[in-house]
């Protein structure tokens, strides 16, 4: 297993049972594919460097997470497909 690191900022409008619900689903997802969640870490809301389809600011969630290599790719198509989802980004972290 490989060791991942995602950001990822939702929109600003969202209510904090919407955040958590997204947050869980994001987790789920990763627990469903034989990954292990390590940590998550909700920065909150934070201002953008440049607006975003029209938000100045966004909802912070940065994850670390333990899986296999295709795991990423479907979080990925997942962040794609989810419409709160303004910004993310994955990286593998090194050795």
């Amino acid at each position: 297993m490989r060791k991942y690191e995602t950001l990822y900022v939702l929109q600003p409008t969202l209510d904090e049972e919407a955040v958590k619900a997204l947050v869980e689903r994001f987790s789920t997802l990763i627990t469903e594919q034989g990954g292990q969640v390590e940590k998550i870490d909700q920065w909150g809301k934070r201002k953008l460097a440049y607006p975003i389809k029209d938000f100045r600011e966004g909802y912070y969630v940065l994850m670390n997470f333990s899986a296999d290599a295709d795991t990423p790719q479907e979080l990925e198509r997942v962040y794609k497909i989810t419409d709160d989802v303004i910004r993310y980004l994955i990286i593998r972290e090194d050795e």
